[in-house]
């Protein structure tokens, strides 16, 4: 009898055994996504134009919100839908936090942004002092400069409205510059800026899948500039110059501010006096020039892509303009400019707020999450490796966002008329690596700038010669993984005299 049992546990044992492997087996499938070709895979079906855009239609086509495709060993996933993203990197975030190790990334000195930085303890001892210098209650120390910045920038749009774009740049380049190094920039001419300009604008489209075999084929990036064929090498040597030079020269001129005794307080000027009082290890003073780097490219493409959103939609859309400049009026009256205190108190602000960065958000794919391990998820294996989320699909998911391509700031409103629970705002990330370094400083310059332009200007499309209205395209440019709208003519006028005024009176302060 006890063999029997034996051999029939055994058995048991097994068949257990042999249907969790059959099982596991069965789960090993990847997620839907184009037929990979013999050799090459999925390399020549990555899009390097409207990704994501690309990423929605293969969502539709393969009737999935979760997607793969690879080439040569390297895995992408495509998540569509927000709760994916959530169940993945929020609370699988222990094994999503990672970024994909992107082997152009040393050769264009990017090694030095805090956002790429793959997950461990170098990335966890920068986020720490993020934490603590760009917290909620931290913010409110960069209010006045934020404020400063918002007010110069309405008087620019006073002097010459036809130069948007210049005071839409400086607005964005200015204050990241100021509250990092305490450095004031006088012109988008700026070496800083230009350098900054260029090398974002070469070196992120080598991060998109399929623009350059180097993240493919690691090897390739011990091959020389020089070598025949080898057009990401001079591309990326080009972006190290420009980088190296955008990370030095603030750093350097913070340094001399500080030995001529003119320095103002930022994030690199409290440093380098806390290292000449008590000193500082190597290590801090390489995390915060990482992160003054980093939150100053960041910070300024991600703001010039939101404010040309903003200016694009309040001039296509005269009836939203015009119900918040009602509330406006209302709550902050006509002497006075708009001011933190009033965030809260003007909801429908905070709608359009929303909205813009749902509509238009400026990473349309997001920032990439890798995995450090391979999962499994709705019978999916997703692979080891770089995973992408496709952030346009989720901020125009139509379930969740009726006419998802319309600018409705009513869609944040409930049925009583108060704001909804729907406050989070996708753009700023998931999880462990959503963007901390400067998610309420953001907010901060956004808001303002939105309910300052308001307050004081009426914003139309432009009139021709004959008074006829300039219609305005809906082209967006996309640079790698971030879009800026194509440049665009509108009006710009001061709403009154008296508001006129109060920016005058409030530029004179400032001085």
């Amino acid at each position: 009898m006890s063999a029997f049992l034996s051999l029939s546990i055994t058995v048991l044992v097994a068949l257990l055994f042999w249907k969790f492997v059959t099982s596991r087996t069965q789960c090993r499938s990847y997620p839907p996504g184009p037929k990979p070709r013999h050799l090459i895979g999925n390399l020549l079906d990555f899009p390097t134009r409207d990704v994501a855009n690309v990423y929605i239609e293969w969502g539709k086509k393969y009737n999935s919100s979760v997607l793969h495709a690879s080439a040569l060993g390297s895995h992408v996933v495509v998540l569509n839908k927000l709760e994916d993203a959530i169940e993945l990197f929020e609370r699988r975030g222990r094994i999503y936090s990672d970024r994909p190790d992107y082997p152009i990334q040393k050769l264009m000195s990017w090694d030095h942004n805090f956002g790429l930085m793959r997950y461990g303890e170098g990335w966890r001892y920068r986020r720490k002092i993020c934490q603590e210098y760009f917290s909620k209650d931290a913010v409110k120390n960069h209010h006045g400069v934020i404020a400063q910045k918002v007010h110069a920038m309405l008087d620019g749009l006073l002097k010459r409205p036809e130069k948007l774009d210049y005071h839409n740049k400086m607005l964005s380049v200015s204050i990241p510059m100021k509250t990092m190094y305490g450095y004031d920039v006088e012109s988008i001419d700026d070496p800083c800026v230009t350098s900054a300009d260029k090398s974002v604008t070469l070196g992120a489209p080598l991060f998109l899948p399929g623009e350059s075999f180097i993240n493919v084929f690691p090897v390739l990036a011990s091959i020389p500039a020089w070598f025949p064929g080898a057009s990401s090498h001079k591309v990326a040597a080009e972006v190290k110059r420009l980088t190296d030079e955008v990370i030095r020269v603030p750093m350097e001129w913070a340094k001399m501010r500080m030995v001529e005794g003119t320095a103002v307080p930022s994030l690199v000027t409290n440093f380098l006096e806390k290292k000449n009082k008590i000193g500082a290890s190597t290590q801090e003073e390489r995390a915060i020039e990482d992160i003054a780097y980093t939150v100053y490219g960041a910070a300024s493409d991600t703001t010039i892509s939101v404010l040309g959103s903003f200016f694009y939609l309040m001039a296509v859309n005269p009836g939203v303009q015009a119900k918040a400049q009602r509330e406006i009026d209302r709550v902050v009256g006509m002497d006075r400019l708009p001011d933190f205190s009033d965030r809260g108190t003007i909801p429908y602000l905070e709608a359009i707020y929303r909205e813009v960065l749902r509509c238009r958000p400026p990473l349309h794919m997001g920032m990439p999450h890798s995995l450090t391990e391979d999962d499994y998820f709705k019978d999916f294996l997703i692979p080891k490796g770089g995973s992408f989320l496709s952030l346009t699909a989720m901020t125009h998911d139509e379930s969740v966002y009726p006419e998802p391509f319309a600018f409705k700031p009513e869609r944040f409103f409930d049925k009583n008329g108060d704001l909804n629970d729907d406050d989070r705002i996708l753009a700023y990330g998931f999880g462990r690596r959503q963007c901390c370094v400067g998610k309420y400083i953001s907010s901060a310059t956004l808001w303002l700038a939105f309910t300052s332009i308001l307050a004081t200007f009426d914003i139309g499309k432009a009139r021709d010669e004959s008074g006829k209205e300039i219609a305005i395209s809906d082209e967006y440019e996309d640079f790698g993984f971030l879009s800026h709208k194509k440049h665009f003519e509108c009006s710009i006028t001061p709403r009154s005299r008296g508001h006129l005024q109060l920016i005058e009176r409030a530029n004179v302060l400032n001085k």
